[in-house]
């Protein structure tokens, strides 16, 4: 074998590798962006659902009698809300209790909830103090 045809033979290994390397460069970026796309969009809708929860059902709903203990958390209550089939996401509901902005927080007492309230019609309800509105 002649310097030429190696020289020529290594040049086209050369275009080989470069050629492969460019491939796999493209192929990896495009998996970052549909990696970064697919968080970004679950993201947006966590976060639509965070400031924007539907009632789980249509009027006129279901009433639910709902009793928070004065040792309750917040998680406690939301698990209790979604046993009951009053929300989707006994965690999203401790974001959104947090986000509603009531200083008071969930009070204890035992509340008459509906399938057809949001979550944060629910939390203003549990939020009054039963002695105020009485």
């Amino acid at each position: 074998m002649s310097s030429r045809s190696r020289k020529r033979a290594g040049k086209k290994k050369e275009v080989a590798g470069t050629a492969v390397y460019s491939v796999i460069k493209i192929v990896v970026v495009i998996l970052i962006v549909m990696v970064i796309y697919r968080l970004g969009s679950m993201a947006y809708t966590y976060g639509e659902r965070i400031f924007g929860e539907t009632a789980v059902s249509e009027e006129p709903g279901e009433d639910v009698v709902i009793t928070v203990e004065e040792t309750d958390s917040v998680q406690d209550v939301a698990q209790k809300l979604e046993q009951a089939g009053l929300i989707r996401d006994a965690g999203l509901f401790v974001i959104q209790e947090k986000l509603v902005g009531f200083k008071s927080g969930l009070q204890p007492g035992t509340y008459t909830l509906n399938t057809s309230q949001t979550p944060e019609e629910m939390i203003e309800t549990m939020s009054v103090s039963q002695t105020e509105e009485e």
